[in-house]
Parts: structure tokens; C-alpha cells; sequence
């Protein structure tokens, strides 16, 4: 799974990298957490960075707040998922990040880890994106869920899951595509090269959301 993540890359850098541009200013988050406000990229506005809320809300969802609200989407069953199929085929999106954190469990307890590339440049998570409409309020509420696939051969000892990294920018602009149909995009969901991403074991802060400041990416002792 993907349950936490950094964005830390300058601005200006990001917007070069992806050929977006921010609709909003976007915080640095060094604990990227469900619930919270962060970058994609969607379909539907490729030129443009927005927040979305991390915890996907169907449209067609009777009351945002009482189902739940998944943080990640597995590859393998986004057609046999009536939260993912329709998404898959209309609403896809970019999620902007430059590591994630994952634990492994140890007899000694979970232990946390950083994951980057190797060059530690920003890159892109696959996933889905959707809008609720509070008919009280009209107001829109877009929420996204990262995508994940089976592990490389550096997470195969951390985790049994991992997020789907995009790994080149015309996968990113294939994603994107609304021409290519749902096979073309699911066959981009693929691990990405362990050759290309390295890791690290932290400290136990990462555990805490409170947490979101530079220290939690320093080495554990």
C-alpha cells in the first residue's frame, strides 16, 4: 500500500518538471497523510496542479462520510471495482511526490522506511480522482486515490505493495490520454525498476501526520 508520502520539491522546479502550473499554493509536506489537501495533475486540466483531498469519494456516493474512503486502489482489480472501473476509463490523474514511506514488519515492531529515486527527483504516482457534489451547497469536493501493483525487488522485503510510479513523462502524458482506452492504461501499471530507486530506515516519528518537517527524513541510527 501507499499510506504516506513526501512533496518537497521546490515549486518552480515541479512545475518545470510536469509542465503544470499551480492553481493554488501548495505546502511543502515532508508527511503527506490521508485527508490532507495535495498536488495532482488530472485528466481533465493537464496544464494545471490542484489540491484534492487524499481518500477517494465516489460521485455517486449518498454521504461522503460514511463509507470509506480509500487511500490507495489496487491495479490488478480497478475493472472489477465499482469505485475504480468507471474512474479508470474518465478520471484519471497524477500524484506529485518525491519519496514514500512504507513499513516493514520486524519481530522487533514495524519499522519505517524512506523510498526515493536514485536521481531523487520528483515524479508521479498513478491514480484516480473523482468530485461529490454536496446538493446542499453546491460545492464540489474532488478527492483521489493512488494507485498500487505488486512489488519490485527492492520493496519485496519491505512490503507486499507498492505505489505505481509512473517512470517516464510520456507514461505520464499516456496516463492522462483520453484517446487510449482502459487496456493501454491498465498495462502502464507496472512496477517500476528497483535499479532506478534506493531506501533508508528512519526514525519512528514518520508514525505521526504531527510530524512534517525535515527531521523525519534523517537516517535512523
Amino acid at each position: 500500500m501507499c499510506g504516506r508520502y513526501t512533496f518537497i520539491a521546490p515549486a518552480p522546479a515541479v512545475e518545470q518538471r510536469f509542465d503544470a502550473r499551480f492553481a493554488e499554493p501548495a505546502p511543502t509536506n515532508y508527511n503527506a497523510a490521508p485527508s490532507q489537501r495535495l498536488p495532482i495533475i488530472t485528466n481533465a486540466t493537464p496544464g494545471q496542479i490542484q489540491l484534492l483531498s487524499w481518500g477517494l469519494v465516489p460521485s455517486w456516493s449518498k454521504d461522503p462520510t460514511a463509507g470509506p474512503k480509500p487511500i490507495n486502489a489496487r491495479a490488478e482489480t480497478l475493472a472489477e471495482k465499482p469505485s475504480f472501473r468507471q474512474l479508470l476509463g474518465r478520471r484519471r490523474c497524477l500524484v506529485l511526490a518525491d519519496s514514500f514511506y512504507e513499513w516493514q514488519a520486524t519481530p522487533a515492531g514495524k519499522v519505517p522506511h524512506r523510498i526515493l529515486l536514485r536521481d531523487e527527483q520528483p515524479f508521479a504516482f498513478a491514480g484516480l480522482w473523482d468530485e461529490w457534489l454536496d446538493r446542499s451547497t453546491g460545492e464540489l469536493h474532488p478527492t483521489f486515490t493512488i494507485i498500487t501493483t505488486e512489488p519490485n525487488a527492492l520493496m519485496a522485503s519491505i512490503h507486499n505493495r507498492m505505489p505505481v510510479i509512473l517512470p517516464t513523462r510520456s507514461a505520464e502524458q499516456a496516463w492522462l490520454d483520453d484517446g487510449l482506452g482502459p487496456a493501454a492504461h491498465q498495462q502502464l501499471l507496472v512496477p517500476y525498476s528497483a535499479a532506478a530507486m534506493r531506501e533508508y530506515v528512519i526514525s519512528k516519528r514518520v508514525n505521526s501526520p504531527a510530524h512534517n518537517d525535515a527531521d523525519v527524513l534523517t537516517p535512523a541510527a
